[in-house]
């Protein structure tokens, strides 16, 4: 009895294995993006929103968003060789727009305990800073399933926290 059950785990670990490999033959990327949004920003437009949250994100009147986020932002787009598109708004309509796959992230000084998780994909604190409240983590929100571009972006944060 031990022996059959040993052959069918190691069978059904090749079977997945080949299944990976197959998949990855076929040019499936991942984390993969359902709706391929890393593919298509790639060489072309990020679109991103801007909530007002001085001094992370400062949104004038005309042109685009100010801050450390913004700048964030348009480093990582350069980094894809990318322009982005700026929208600004509130937090509740930035979050439906990304929502409804009219923006790839969000930015807006968000904490790692946002209320919007249920909304977007939130990245790993990629930053933090001491205040009277305590330890404040900073996150940047992007569309929910995209992982293959959650993961670049996280990539991206940690290479420039270590710059």
């Amino acid at each position: 009895m031990r022996r059959r059950r040993r052959t069918r785990v190691g069978t059904a670990a090749a079977g997945v294995s080949l299944l990976l490999l197959a998949l990855t033959g076929c040019g499936m990327q991942i984390p993969a993006d359902p709706h391929g949004s890393l593919e298509r920003i790639q060489g072309g437009t990020l679109r991103a929103g801007a909530t007002e949250q001085p001094p992370w994100v400062d949104v004038r009147d005309a042109g685009a968003p100010i801050g450390s986020e913004p700048e964030l932002v348009e480093r990582f787009a350069a980094h894809l060789d990318a322009q982005v598109r700026w929208s600004t708004g509130s937090e509740a309509d930035l979050l439906t727009a990304l929502e409804r796959g009219e923006l790839d992230m969000v930015v807006g000084g968000f904490l790692d305990d946002t209320p919007w998780t249920d909304r977007g994909a939130v990245t790993r604190p990629y930053t933090e800073r001491s205040t009277k409240h305590g330890v404040q983590k900073h996150v940047m929100i992007v569309r929910m399933g995209e992982n293959g571009l959650l993961t670049e972006l996280e990539t991206f944060l940690h290479e420039e926290a270590r710059s």
